[in-house]
């Protein structure tokens, strides 16, 4: 008697072949941290590092956005029904809020009625998702040049797009736009992500102002960038969510579940980086070098691409000296981050159109950068 598939059916419906998959690359990883050799030696402190460089700052920002939302209790999308003129400017501004909350939210107001497109294209154009919080954490100097001009742009962009096509995508409302599950009441394991976030975040900003974290912390740093890492890859991999989660979930939940998300790409990110350093011996200096007026190019074209996860690998590149801020600031205009994926399922044309409007102006500021200021901020 075969007793394989009704153990495969039980497994498929408690986990999905989503989070098997997810399952694979949390064991993959933890390999790598495990090996006896010098690989996982260096990784388990990339994933310290990952952790307390960037996760906890992603969370401390996370809790804070998502407590004033829930300690304010408004609808934002029925704030900008009523914003008329400010529309355009209120929906940049939220796209330009760190992470992809704010330009999800625009995307469910327009598939709701509340927003025209104009608003659409503002808060996609202006948002650099969640690589936001990695260049703040590592580099707020280009963050502070970044994300304003991405807002300004984002508003340039969204009244040019009134102006000439003002009724062209205006969305049908819908009854409902639930971009992601319930998960319900706060968990263990929230509260588990939260008492390694804290410490995180207090090792992340000993490093930020220069002191000796090793000095003042010593191996407590390692075990508390571990065990975060530990119990934010144990979410991810169990989580039912993809990368938003649902509005009406507490502000501990939804911390915990998208710096979790977050947190994957880092890891990812960092290693890639390292291995290929390390490992490999290229000079990934002079190979990018030499195609260096493309680099901008392929910012761009990057951005495209729907999610975070290659926008976080363009900004390590360029936090490693291997992009110019021209291809940086060409991706963060182009992308859209994860509010790409609301708005192919709500409206595909809309998402469409929403992305190639902004290519153009993502275009005209990296190559503006790369002639008229090529060694800025590099």
């Amino acid at each position: 008697m075969d007793t394989t598939a009704p153990l495969m059916q039980v497994t498929s419906r408690r986990f999905g072949p989503f989070r098997l998959r997810r399952l694979a690359v949390v064991l993959v990883f933890a390999a790598l941290a495990t090996a006896p050799t010098f690989l996982g030696e260096l990784t388990r402190g990339l994933m310290v590092d990952a952790f307390t460089q960037v996760s906890a700052f992603v969370a401390a920002t996370l809790l804070l956005f998502y407590g004033a939302e829930r300690v304010f209790n408004f609808d934002i999308g029925l704030s900008l029904k009523g914003a008329k003129g400010w529309q355009v400017p209120m929906a940049a501004l939220l796209g330009a809020t760190p992470g992809c909350g704010g330009a999800v939210v625009v995307v469910a107001a327009y598939s709701s009625g509340n927003v025209g497109f104009g608003a659409v294209v503002a808060a996609l154009t202006s948002t650099m998702g969640d690589a936001a919080f990695l260049l703040i954490a590592t580099r707020p100097d280009a963050a502070l040049v970044v994300l304003p001009t991405g807002f300004v742009v984002g508003i340039i962009s969204g009244w040019i797009v009134d102006a000439f096509s003002k009724d062209k995508y205006l969305a049908e409302p819908t009854p409902s736009c639930a971009l992601a599950p319930r998960i319900g009441n706060v968990r263990l394991r929230d509260y588990a992500f939260l008492a390694a976030a804290a410490p995180g975040l207090a090792i992340g900003i000993t490093q930020l102002i220069g002191a000796d974290v090793d000095a003042v912390w010593g191996d407590i740093a390692l075990y508390i960038g571990l065990a975060g890492t530990a119990v934010g890859l144990a979410i991810w991999a169990a989580s039912p969510v993809n990368a938003m989660t649902n509005g009406q979930d507490g502000p501990l939940t939804r911390m915990a579940e998208e710096t979790a998300f977050i947190s994957v790409w880092v890891i990812g990110a960092y290693l890639a980086y390292d291995y290929t350093v390390e490992f490999a011996g290229f000079d990934l200096e002079a190979i990018f070098g030499s195609v260096a007026p493309l680099l901008p190019l392929m910012g761009v074209l990057i951005g495209l691409i729907p999610g975070c996860g290659p926008q976080v690998l363009v900004t390590t590149l360029y936090l490693n000296g291997l992009i110019p801020f021209a291809a940086l600031m060409g991706n963060a205009i182009s992308n859209d981050g994860d509010a790409l994926f609301p708005a192919i399922a709500l409206n595909p044309s809309a998402a469409f159109w929403a992305t190639i409007y902004s290519t153009v102006p993502a275009m005209i500021m990296a190559y503006g950068f790369y002639f008229f200021a090529p060694g800025f901020m590099n």
